[in-house]
């Protein structure tokens, strides 16, 4: 298992780098907030364990980063402090799991082979794509944690484009999958939900998830790299 540790006091790195080497996991190092970043962006890990204090990004700042980037490997959350605020702070950005030191090695391995797990299982049943997430168990949508209310139609549309970000889907593609059946091919009902969906998560965030595709139809944009 690979996972990405992030921390700089070179005593509390060195120990936990050991114990998890010792319990099997491939362990990639970095010291600051800043080459935590790139590292996570450039590199698929099955769990990040990130320090909140630390010399450039700081964890949370990192966490943003990456849940708005689309990353979604598990995040562990390591602090000294035990506020309630920063651990409802790191959990409403998207955090796993929160772990407050001092700790000790095999609780955090142990925390790491649960989220992973829970990560595994979620993966087929959430969509996330930049600062919105869906889930096809509950049907719940957010933009950015804020909830997003959609009818039926609304949400299976939202599904069809997030399955395939880049994909562009003509009306028809659009009409057959989402409504079921064949429709007048000059109908404006999926211009129609669209823009019902836009103003429902425009509002929450300044860039255009859904795209019109001039003389073809829609696509749900990638998110920026």
């Amino acid at each position: 298992m690979n996972v990405l540790f992030v921390e700089d006091e070179a005593k509390i790195a060195n120990f936990v780098r050991a114990g998890l080497k010792e319990q099997g996991f491939v362990v990639d190092y970095c010291d600051n907030g800043d080459d935590g970043y790139l590292r996570a962006l450039d590199n698929e890990y099955d769990a990040i364990i990130l320090d909140i204090m630390m010399p450039g990004k700081d964890g949370l700042s990192i966490l943003k980063l990456l849940r708005r980037q689309g990353r979604n490997a598990p995040v562990i959350l390591l602090t000294a402090r035990n506020e309630l605020e920063d651990r409802l702070q790191g959990l409403n950005l998207g955090a796993d799991d929160y772990i407050a030191k001092p700790f000790f090695v095999e609780e955090l391995a142990a925390r790491i082979h649960a989220v992973v797990r829970r990560s595994v299982s979620d993966r087929q049943n959430l969509l996330c794509v930049g600062p919105i997430k869906l889930d096809r168990i509950t049907r719940e949508v957010t933009c950015n944690h804020q909830a997003i209310e959609l009818t039926s139609r609304e949400f299976n549309l939202l599904e069809y484009l997030m399955r395939s970000p880049g994909r562009v889907f003509t009306r028809t593609q659009i009409l057959e999958h989402v409504w079921g059946y064949d429709f007048n091919p000059n109908t404006n009902v999926v211009d129609v939900c669209i823009q019902r969906i836009r103003k429902k998560i425009d509002p929450l965030d300044e860039a255009v998830w859904i795209e019109s595709i001039r003389g073809v139809g829609y696509r749900f944009r990638k998110p920026d790299s």
